[in-house]
């Protein structure tokens, strides 16, 4: 589902690890930016040229950095919006969580999205950077997903279960598997939570912790997966129709994990930033996301 929208797109160093939503470790590995735009991103920019008709009077350009799936097709979306308004909107997309953040904190963009707050903070704390977060927008809910089974109804004693193996994404699927009754974590394991916090384990499940990347590839192999919404886009699966189960909107994970607007400590103030936020949080761009993604990825409500 990768879309290319228009900008000026910088070189880097790029690594993939989910998200964002984005939850990841922090690393850094080398890869090229891609420089390529599609025709639907060609025809957003016709249409907020169109949109500014030549009449609004500029107010500048908003440059923002963003993963691919589902951030910079969001920013697309908004993007003729802002230029009704007076905003050149450019984003950057970038395959890693390392570069985004970099190049905020340098100036060289004003604002990214792509990251959730735990991974801001991990992220500030041990790259010493100053960065803040100024809209929450939305968030991937993690699901349960088929394998070799298609109900919950069948697991059975010994089943080999799936879960991404980086340190906010297990717990979000431990997490989640407790609320259906598959295990009991100890008491306040919460959004730290590993396989080493299971109390109970009433059918003896196997967990099978890999790459975020390779979960939904073993989905022939085990009983079940669980996947965070962007990795359940690029498998395939739809929440509202293939999730045996999934976060609900109101649970601890849904409200930490909200993907965020993030802009340097000093410029939350930013008036194109504010624009940027209020449009990202809109109901036209709120029905944009309720129409594309089909429950994988959902508006946040404050």
């Amino acid at each position: 589902m990768k879309k290319r929208v228009l900008s000026s797109i910088l070189a880097g160093v790029l690594a993939v690890s989910v998200f964002a939503g984005c939850g990841s470790k922090t690393e850094d590995n080398s890869q090229a930016a891609d420089n390529s735009t599609t025709p639907a991103t060609e025809a957003a920019a016709e249409e907020s040229t169109e949109a500014a008709g030549g009449t609004v009077e500029s107010k500048g350009t908003i440059k923002v950095a963003a993963s691919a799936t589902p951030h910079a097709e969001i920013l697309a979306a908004a993007k003729p919006i802002l230029a009704e308004q007076g905003w050149d909107l450019e984003v950057t997309e970038f395959d890693d969580y390392v570069l985004p953040n970099e190049v905020v904190e340098s100036g060289e963009m004003d604002a990214n999205y792509f990251q959730h707050v735990p991974y801001l903070d991990s992220f500030n704390e041990e790259k010493g950077t100053h960065l803040v977060e100024v809209g929450k927008i939305h968030y991937e809910p993690f699901g349960i997903y088929p394998g070799t089974k298609s109900s919950l109804d069948d697991i059975a004693d010994g089943d080999v279960i799936a879960v991404p193996n980086d340190t906010t994404n297990e717990a979000r699927a431990l997490l989640l598997l407790q609320d259906n009754g598959i295990i009991t974590l100890k008491d306040g394991a919460g959004l730290e939570a590993t396989v080493n916090d299971i109390a109970e384990n009433p059918y003896n499940v196997e967990i099978q912790e890999l790459a975020a990347e390779s979960v939904a590839r073993v989905a022939d192999e085990v009983a079940y997966v669980v996947l965070n919404g962007n990795y359940a886009l690029q498998a395939g699966f739809s929440v509202a129709k293939d999730a045996l189960a999934y976060e609900k909107s109101d649970s601890e994970a849904a409200k930490t994990y909200v993907n965020v607007i993030v802009v340097k400590e000093g410029n939350e103030n930013n008036e194109g930033v504010k624009a940027l936020v209020d449009v990202l949080k809109s109901d036209e761009i709120k029905k944009f996301i309720n129409d594309t993604y089909d429950g994988a990825v959902i508006p946040f409500e404050e």
